[in-house]
């Protein structure tokens, strides 16, 4: 549907304007909002324990490679005889290639995928512990469980907190930049993508590391994503106040200060944004579906925030201000995943027995 949308998005902007490539966009971001949820739970029948930070790593690092290639294309494609609708074409048909190769090629677990090998099948769902269903288990979402369970609540406070901070870098330093520094990194594709480049590739070095601790029994996997979390918000963080300071002589230390904030935000890939599926692998999908909504809560209250505190687009000791507390924001929330995030899998995962009659109801029937 969003690949479809995208494709149509010049006839929208010919015949209704604004408006209605306005509505489009809507309606692509609440198709998009199954995307995360629909990817968590395929990740929490497809990756082993142990390779389950890397590959949702693999996964999600995708929307940052798919970033940089549509910045870095775009402008070639809006210049060619083609002219700007071309950047909206290929983007469309890359998804619509894409949904023809997930519907003959994908699946969605292990047991339902026919080209898979016995010996690699046996292998994941050993390492997942995946038995035989029974007739009286079902997986209905055990709704009050979730929203008191603690760990859980840690999970969504620091997906808030992160999105906070991560919006706040991507939409709002730009504009900062330009009003603050002058210089303005939207007309330059090549700096525009690079925060994206950077966050791709220290995806894969994070992932990296993390597996080499895994594989070596460095640390426990709690400590691991606890510690990738920490470095996922504390060095963006540090990173915000730093940008605050810096002055007009000083552009290119503002850039690699934004570039770096941006790249190790990635190293979260291995921290929270994988805990969803430690905590609950049968609600996984679920649970990333309630943080996630949560947290794009956040991001729509981030930029009005910014724009009740800062009344003078051009005064630094403002924009100060709104680095403060977005650093602030992504310290408390990361010190509750800290402190009450848990890697165990939680009891209410585990399917409930359905209602079976008693005697007596069955007399009655």
């Amino acid at each position: 549907i969003c690949s479809a949308l995208n494709i149509l998005t010049p006839m929208a902007a010919s015949y209704g304007g604004w408006k209605l490539v306005c509505a489009s966009r809507v309606f692509q971001g609440l198709c998009q909002g199954f995307i995360f949820p629909s990817t968590h739970t395929l990740l929490s029948k497809w990756a082993p324990v142990d390779e389950r930070g890397k590959l949702s790593t693999y996964c999600y690092s995708g929307s940052q490679f798919g970033t940089v290639i549509m910045l870095s294309a775009s402008g070639f494609l809006a210049s060619s005889f083609l002219g700007w609708p071309s950047v909206f074409y290929v983007a469309g048909f890359a998804g619509v290639f894409w949904s023809i190769l997930w519907y003959f090629y994908g699946g969605n677990s292990p047991a339902e995928f026919k080209s898979i090998s016995p010996e690699e099948k046996e292998f994941i769902e050993k390492s997942l512990n995946v038995g035989e269903k029974t007739e009286n288990k079902s997986t209905s979402t055990p709704w009050l469980q979730i929203f008191t369970s603690l760990p859980f609540l840690s999970l969504m406070l620091v997906h808030c907190g992160h999105n906070w901070g991560f919006w706040t870098l991507l939409t709002k330093i730009p504009t900062y930049m330009k009003n603050v520094l002058d210089m303005d990194i939207k007309q330059n594709a090549l700096l525009s993508a690079l925060p994206y480049l950077a966050m791709c590739l220290m995806s894969y070095v994070f992932s990296y590391l993390a597996d080499v601790l895994s594989r070596r029994e460095v640390i426990p996997l709690s400590v691991s994503r606890k510690l990738f979390n920490s470095i996922g918000h504390l060095i963006p963080m540090f990173a915000l106040v730093a940008l605050g300071y810096v002055t007009k002589d000083n552009v290119d230390l503002a850039v690699g200060l934004l570039t770096i904030a941006v790249g190790i935000n990635s190293a979260t890939y291995l921290g929270f944004q994988v805990n969803h599926i430690d905590l609950a692998p049968n609600h996984a999908g679920v649970l990333m579906g309630i943080t996630n909504g949560a947290a794009n809560v956040m991001s729509i209250i981030a930029p009005l925030l910014v724009g009740f505190v800062v009344q003078d687009s051009s005064d630094p000791y403002q924009w100060r201000l709104v680095f403060f507390i977005s650093a602030a924001i992504y310290l408390v929330g990361n010190t509750l995943f800290v402190i009450f995030g848990r890697t165990e899998i939680q009891t209410w995962n585990s399917p409930q027995p359905k209602h079976t009659m008693n005697a007596k109801e069955k007399e009655i029937e």
